[in-house]
């Protein structure tokens, strides 16, 4: 399901609140909200924002560094992962 970055949490939804949430951060990084190798808002930012626990906000944030979208730092926080540069064609020169 597509996100948009303004979207809230719908709590009677089909999919549970993490994934709605790793949907609207993941649009929310797509709209450039948060550059790459810039971190995200903590933990509990993010759960007071969208009314969430931090369990559950953890669990959007570990999908999302699964996906590759972002890394933790320990201790430093959670960041955006450098977009992949535009590779170019191998027989190119």
């Amino acid at each position: 399901m597509d996100y948009s970055p303004d979207a809230k949490i719908v709590r009677d939804a089909p999919e549970p609140p993490f994934e709605q949430l790793a949907g609207i951060l993941r649009a929310r990084i797509a709209r450039g909200d948060w550059k790459p190798r810039r971190p995200i808002p903590s933990e509990s930012r993010l759960g007071d924002e969208y009314e969430l626990s931090r369990p559950t906000v953890r669990r959007s944030i570990a999908a999302l560094v699964t996906d590759g979208v972002l890394f933790v730092v320990p201790q430093r926080g959670t960041y955006v992962q450098a977009a992949e540069p535009a590779g170019e064609d191998e027989n190119s020169e």
